[in-house]
């Protein structure tokens, strides 16, 4: 059993990252659901996906981007999400995402 100090040298605090963070995202992932507590002691809930351990957050205006998108390209693998603004003024751009090869440049 590990004691108090060696349990805090250890300890990581969990954090949930944002999916615009990545550079590719592929649309398959499987989304769970989270929850937590907003700075009021509210709680709220949210999507995530998990890549590599990590949690990563997916906004309800993602969804409806991708979506949007699907209409027009059912065969969609991957998108780019750009971030803009912060905290509530955040707003997110979803776009397919395409390899640019060496060619191409």
């Amino acid at each position: 059993m590990a004691t108090i100090k060696e349990a805090a040298q250890q300890y990581v605090q969990p954090t949930t990252l944002n999916i615009a963070d990545l550079d590719k995202i592929p649309i398959d992932l499987e989304l769970k659901d989270g929850s937590g507590k907003n700075k009021d002691g509210e709680e709220f809930t949210y999507k995530y996906a998990e890549i590599d351990g990590k949690q990563y957050r997916v906004a309800g205006s993602i969804l409806g981007g991708i979506k949007a998108i699907l209409q027009k390209m059912p065969n969609l693998k991957c998108v780019q999400v750009i971030k803009q603004g912060q905290n509530l003024n955040t707003r997110y751009q979803v776009i397919p995402y395409t390899e640019i090869t060496t060619e191409q440049v």
